[in-house]
């Protein structure tokens, strides 16, 4: 399997596809059993491992991503994401890679920084026995300014809404994505297309789901 630092453009990327707009708002979530008391489970909406639960921990500002905000992103992505290399950055339950990988991806790495949520996602990842899974340890803007530029085909933003980290992760994410790429963006207030022109990304589709702001931004060929 090919590493993060030797990944390559694909030659041509799926279209977003237009799906209804959901009204949602995301969950928070408790410890799994071995990381604490087990209150709280997400499943996988999608792909070969649909229906399968993942556990969540008990984190401030964790928030995954709602099934039916998942079930409009990948809806507009397309469904089938067979070779894409992607990247789940500030992965947290890492249910957007998963739902990625469980769609076909070729490779997707999730980066964390909490060492208990990396111990979760591994875990998630030897009972899925999802061999197309990396885990990693460490800073989600860091990881992306190293990742080759235009080596991936989507990448996953959900970074902690307390803190200033959109901008450059969005820098970061941009750079990294080969031209006709996709970034998914969940941030506290709206993107605009004149914020992101030196990103050259561009706002495809959007939906606020309570109050969170999720974006489907394309690269600029």
């Amino acid at each position: 399997m090919r590493t993060l630092s030797s990944m390559r453009p694909r030659s041509t990327m799926a279209k977003a596809k237009t799906s209804p707009r959901p009204s949602a708002t995301h969950s928070s979530g408790a410890k799994p059993s071995g990381l604490g008391h087990a209150a709280h489970e997400i499943r996988i909406i999608g792909g070969v491992w649909k229906r399968s639960k993942l556990k969540v921990l008990d984190k401030p500002g964790l928030r995954p991503t709602p099934d039916r905000v998942r079930e409009t992103l990948f809806n507009w992505l397309g469904q089938d994401l067979t070779g894409w290399l992607c990247v789940d950055a500030f992965a947290g339950t890492g249910v957007l890679g998963f739902e990625a990988a469980s769609r076909g991806a070729k490779q997707v790495l999730m980066m964390e920084q909490d060492a208990e949520l990396v111990a979760q996602l591994t875990d998630s990842k030897i009972r899925l026995k999802a061999t197309a899974v990396q885990v990693q340890r460490g800073d989600a803007v860091q990881g992306l300014q190293r990742a080759a530029a235009g080596s991936l085909d989507l990448v996953f933003l959900d970074p902690p809404f307390q803190g200033e980290l959109c901008a450059p992760a969005l820098q970061a994410a941009a750079q990294a994505v080969a031209p006709g790429g996709w970034v998914y963006l969940e941030a506290p207030v709206l993107w605009r297309d004149e914020q992101l022109l030196a990103c050259y990304l561009t706002v495809e589709r959007h939906l606020k789901a309570g109050a969170v702001h999720a974006h489907l931004l394309k690269k600029r060929v």
